[in-house]
């Protein structure tokens, strides 16, 4: 059986400044520092991890070390855990990137890479893909083992569209907000969603 423990990074000096940040590498701000760290204690606590796989963008990179330093383990960090490719748009702030890259009069379609970003299409196939060989290469383990990943808003919600299978063009959306925290189950071909975007620990 296999957890995936799946939490979101902590606040970015992005979101205080309104930014569309995607591959833009901005740090955690002090906040997101407290969180990352409210966030290491409450899972070293309740469901210590055997290994985290983390984006290597730096607000992911440090919340995955906040975890791993109080879990005390290492971080292995994986492109495919990127954040969505927002291409020419990274680091704009929003009033200024829809001044410079007003969207098309249709809107941006599944297979659109407008102003350079990936497209929808290339963003789930990104998610499968590493859902795919993660599940492949613990296939075989016959006892529990726990993994936590440490990404971005828009890949939890495409690994949350490819855990559960859901058609391309959903309608639903998987929210997690700041070091949000969710816990999907595998068993076999049984998939149970345990709970999804614990946010208890920031209460403390």
């Amino acid at each position: 059986m296999i957890e995936l423990l799946v939490v979101r990074h902590g606040e970015s000096q992005a979101d205080l400044e309104d930014r569309h940040e995607g591959r833009a590498d901005f740090e955690l701000t002090p906040l997101g520092e407290r969180q990352a760290g409210l966030a290491a204690a409450w899972i070293a606590k309740r469901y210590r991890p055997h290994e985290i796989l983390a984006s290597p963008l730096k607000r992911a990179a440090r919340t995955a070390e906040a975890i791993a330093q109080e879990c005390k383990l290492s971080v292995a960090y994986d492109e495919d855990l990127m954040e969505w490719n927002n291409g020419l748009l990274a680091g704009l702030k929003r009033d200024e990137a829809r001044l410079r890259y007003p969207l098309p009069s249709t809107g941006r379609q599944p297979h659109d890479t407008f102003a350079e970003a990936e497209s929808e299409i290339q963003f789930r196939a990104r998610a499968e893909a590493f859902l795919s060989k993660l599940l492949f290469a613990q296939k075989n383990k016959s006892d529990l083992h726990r993994i936590c990943i440490v990404s971005h808003g828009g890949m939890i919600n495409m690994l949350f569209h490819s855990l559960t299978n859901l058609p391309f063009q959903s309608e639903i959306s998987l929210a997690t907000g700041d070091t949000g925290i969710h816990l999907w189950r595998i068993d076999g071909s049984r998939k149970r969603i345990v709970f999804m975007n614990a946010q208890e620990h920031l209460r403390s």
